[in-house]
């Protein structure tokens, strides 16, 4: 399974707007699991981050798929002016570390 997590920073006042942009990507059937989260900045060293969106995949095919849809180019056209910055990662669960090395 593939796990994409990208961050967003974003200005106070564009917040909401970047928050609806972003759900638009829940609609896209290619995932297992799409999650859009407001982070509640309970970290102490690291509250820069505004919002994060969660994905599960199957596989590369599937997270592809979900970039190749074209309610993923609409959410882009709606979040890119807004938001500052964007972070993001993906790694194939089954070859992460689980236990300590």
């Amino acid at each position: 399974m593939i796990r994409h997590i990208v961050f967003f920073t974003v200005q106070e006042e564009h917040l909401q707007e970047v928050r609806a942009g972003l759900s638009i990507l829940t609609a896209i059937p290619h995932a297992r699991l799409l999650e859009i989260g407001t982070n509640v900045k309970t970290d102490q060293l690291g509250t820069e981050i505004d919002l994060v969106v969660y994905g599960e995949f199957d596989d590369e095919a599937a997270l592809a798929a979900y970039k190749a849809h074209p309610d993923y180019q609409l959410s882009i056209e709606r979040v890119r002016p807004l938001r500052e910055k964007r972070i993001a990662a993906d790694y194939d669960s089954r070859t992460a570390v689980k236990r300590p090395l």
